[in-house]
Order: structure tokens, then sequence, then C-alpha cells
């Protein structure tokens, strides 16, 4: 693709600090983009702890050949819009542009970068791409997930619900919205007290209309398409597909031992991931002939209090293992040595690589049938899906594993191969070319 020449990535962290999704897939595309040809630099947030109010300090530091624009701000200084608005940073990009020249910017979601980048971007002319992997835009706390553990079907037309929903981080509002099965905040809501509802207005005020600003806005999901398509033009929407390196599990040799059933989970070890849910689901299963056995792999460090919840959970159950992270490169092993892969996460997630992984390693998954992971799960196909939050009905379909000898490998002979990296970038790469087109199409008619 000869008309492209340097891209932009900005993401809200990169690594090394950071490894989860958003930053793992920047990663990964910026390597794909350089094998191919193109230059790419990277702009994240490395800290939002600055000991100086109202400074932006940005370093430039190499991390495995890509020159990466590091970004350090105090995240609680100045008006509360700059959580998601942040006039330095909008400053300092339009700067970086002017000074860079880049072809294009593929801004990776909004968290901590905010908008005040993206209009820089627009500003300046340059084409604009916009990948969502998850909901910052339209939920405040990013996962359409409440304190409470409820699930947003779709963002509430009124603000001051998700004022609400924020208050409840707060143990004064939490108890007595418990003690009434939700009487309380009814009460409050109508009262129309004080309760940070203008400042979601202002949050939607300047979210919203900026996911009209990029040329091209991508998707992994059509159900997340299907919460920001009111904000973004039809013919500016895109779901592609995340793919994988394909390569990694050529030859993998499953080592499934019939007398053993090995039920695993793989990915960060989180309360929105749902382990908990898997545990009690596991403790509560009828073993036959089989030994069972439920090994999780994750980091055990970033959430020491769930960690220690789960251990609790687990008890003296000599069948759960806690195995903490593994690494990226021994990943399609462990998947080949499980008999079924649990993907139990209580919020909607979008395009969970564990499942993608899972069936390229030819292990079915069991998932909550809701998101992005009942797309990627065909219940009863390659799979099987059961009610979000419901540790009950997690372990009545994990029992039919059990009972019926002949489900497993039915699911494991439905699966098909996830979409490869190359078919993903392809896409991507039409998606580049597409605006960029049209960008130089729309200069030469003003000229």
């Amino acid at each position: 693709m000869g008309d492209i020449v340097k891209i932009v990535l900005p993401v809200h962290h990169f690594l090394p600090r950071y490894t989860a999704g958003a930053e793992l897939y920047t990663y990964r595309l910026a390597r794909w983009l350089r094998n191919h040809g193109h230059q790419v630099e990277v702009v994240a947030v490395e800290a939002v702890d600055h000991p100086v109010v109202g400074r932006l300090d940005v370093t430039a530091d190499i991390y495995d050949g890509f020159l990466v624009h590091r970004l350090r701000f105090n995240r609680e200084a100045g008006a509360q819009y700059w959580e998601y608005d942040n006039p330095l940073i909008g400053e300092w990009f339009a700067q970086y542009l002017e000074h860079t020249h880049p072809d294009l910017v593929h801004f990776q979601a909004g968290y901590l970068i905010g908008v005040a980048p993206l209009r820089a971007a627009v500003n300046a002319g340059v084409p604009v791409v916009l990948t969502l992997h998850d909901y910052w835009f339209i939920c405040p706390r990013i996962t359409l997930l409440r304190n409470d553990g409820a699930l947003c079907h779709a963002v509430p037309d009124d603000p001051a619900v998700c004022a609400w929903c924020l208050q409840l981080d707060r143990r004064r509002f939490r108890l007595p919205e418990q003690a009434t099965g939700g009487w309380f905040g009814k009460v409050v809501l109508r009262a129309g007290l004080d309760i940070g509802t203008d400042s979601i207005r202002a949050r939607r005020a300047a979210l919203l209309p900026a996911l009209r600003l990029p040329d091209a806005v991508i998707v992994p999901s059509h159900f997340l398409a299907s919460h920001v398509r009111a904000y973004v033009a039809a013919d500016r929407l895109h779901v592609v597909r995340i793919g994988l390196d394909l390569s990694r599990f050529a030859g993998i040799e499953r080592r499934n031992d019939e007398r053993i059933l090995r039920i695993g989970c793989i990915g960060q070890i989180a309360p929105h991931k749902g382990v908990h849910l898997l545990i009690r689901a596991f403790r509560a299963l009828r073993p036959k002939t089989q030994r069972l056995e439920l090994h999780i792999y994750g980091g055990l460090t970033a959430h020491p209090a769930y960690v220690a919840r789960l251990r609790r959970l687990a008890g003296s159950d000599d069948r759960i293992y806690f195995h903490g992270r593994v690494e990226n490169v021994h990943i399609p092993d462990v998947l080949a040595s499980l008999n079924v892969a649990v993907t139990p996460s209580i919020w909607y997630e979008n395009s969970p690589i564990a499942i993608l992984e899972a069936h390229a390693a030819g292990t079915p998954v069991v998932t909550a049938g809701i998101g992005g992971m009942a797309e990627l799960v065909r219940d009863g196909v390659d799979g099987l899906h059961f009610r979000c939050n419901d540790s009950t009905d997690l372990a009545r379909v994990l029992q039919r594993l059990i009972d019926d000898p002949d489900l497993l490998p039915r699911l494991r002979s439905g699966i098909r191969q996830p979409h490869s990296v190359d078919q993903e970038m392809s896409q991507l790469l039409n998606i580049y070319r597409q605006i960029i087109a049209q960008r130089s199409t729309a200069i030469r008619e003003t000229i």
C-alpha cells in the first residue's frame, strides 16, 4: 500500500508497563504495519500522577523499534471535563501533527487520551480512524456494568440515571440502595437532587458528537456497533473481526486424557471477568468416573483483594489450580491441554481474545450468552452459552459435559478457525485506502 507512509497510533497505555487488551492490540497492529512497509509511531499515556498541576510532560523512547511518545499529566487537576477532554493533550497533539505530518491517525478507543487530540487531527486535515475497544464514549464506567452488577441494556435517555450509577460507588448511597432493593435511588431521581447529572450531561455533549468526527469508526462486534450506530454515520461504521496469528497454533497436539475433564480459564483476573462464578460452578459439579480439574491462568497481583476472595471460594479443593500469568508463547499448548475453556465475564465483552485463541487451539468454549461473546461462540455448535452472572446456570451447562460424553467431541468438531490477522489487516487497509481516497478527492474539489 504505497499511498500510506506514516501512521500514528494513539492509545491510552502502551507496553512494557501496560499489557491489557488494547495495548497488546496496538502493539500487534504496529508490528504488522511495520512488517508491511509502513512507518509507525505510538502516542500513549504513561502516567496520570504528575506532581505539577496543569502540566503535561512528554518523553520519547524506543520500544521494539517503535518511537513511543509517552504522556504524563495530573488526571485530578483542572476542570472535571479534563477527564475526557484535556486541552493540554489537544494542544500538544496539534503541535505534534504539525511537526510529524502523518498520512493517517488511528486512535485506539478514547480513555485517558480523550477527544481533544481527535479534534486536533480532524482540524489538521489528517485522515482519522477510531477503533472502539469498549463503551467509554457512551458509558462513564466504560463497561455498561453497574456497581451492583446489573447491566445497562442501552444508554439511559436520562443522564441522571448514569449519575446515580456512579454515586453507588459511595457507601452512603450504595447501602441504602441495596437495603431498599433500588427504591432509594428512585426517590433520589424523582427528587431531582444534585448527584452530578450536569457532569454526565456535559460528558455526553462532548463525547457523543465526537463519534461523528472520524472518517471511519471500527468495532470488533455487531453488539458494539448496535450501541454506537445512533452516533456514527452508517457509511463510516465498520465491523472488523479481530484476527489471530494462526501460525502459533499450527501443529499443536491435544493432550486430553479421557479420565480427566480439564476446565480452564485464561485471561485477566478481575471482578468483571467473573472468575468467582466459575469457581462456584465448578465446586457444584457432580463428577462421575472422570476426575475434574479447574485451571485458572492470569496475573494474581493486579487485584489482590479479588484473588483473596477467589482463594477463599476455592477453599482446600485440591482440584483447583491458580497458575498465575502464562506467557503468550505458551498459550496454544495450555489451551490444547484443556477439554473446555470458560469465559465467564459479567460484562458485555466485545471480542475476547481468549475465545478466539481457544477455538484456534481446537478447544470448545463455554461463555455467557451476551455481547460479543455470544457472537463468537455458537451455542451447541462450537461451545455452550449460560445465563450471564449466574453460577448455577454455569454449573448446569458444565454438568452437561460430564453427563453426555459425546457432547465435547461434537462441539470440537464444530469449531471453525478464527479470522487470521492477515484477513483482519486486509479489511483495515481497505478502510485506510478508502478514507484517504475520499479525503484526496475532497481536497481536489475545493481547489
